[in-house]
């Protein structure tokens, strides 16, 4: 079992700056990576990043790209997502997750662990 604690959401003005952490516990050490989603009120849940562990990469949806980055440290068992130049349709639940499968990182069903979701409201 992997335990993922989100933190860092709040409400900021548009063109602001937000730091989101996701704490992980457990067997991490069973986990190809960490992403990021978000989920709108009355919208499916959207990949936003994707980070593989060991150098294999980020992966951003382009609508974050330039914008967001992703960073971690599979050691301290953290990552972080940097949200620069926040705009209103940023608004969103944000999930951490573990991806458990070699599926597309894009799909929810890749990951196999989820986070409680921490809230970022951005105002325009």
């Amino acid at each position: 079992q992997v335990q993922l604690v989100e933190s860092g959401g709040r409400l900021v003005q548009a063109g602001g700056s937000l730091r989101l952490s996701c704490a992980a516990s457990g067997r991490t050490f069973s986990t190809y990576g960490m992403a990021w989603f978000r989920q709108a009120p009355g919208k499916e849940r959207e990949f936003v990043v994707a980070l593989i562990w060991n150098g294999g990469g980020t992966y951003y949806a382009d609508a974050v790209k330039g914008r967001f980055t992703i960073s971690g440290d599979n050691a301290k068992n953290t990552v972080f997502l940097q949200m620069n130049s926040l705009k209103p349709e940023d608004t969103a639940v944000y999930y951490c997750a573990a991806r458990t499968s070699a599926g597309l990182l894009y799909r929810p069903t890749t990951y196999g662990y989820w986070g409680q979701g921490t809230q970022v409201t951005v105002s325009s």
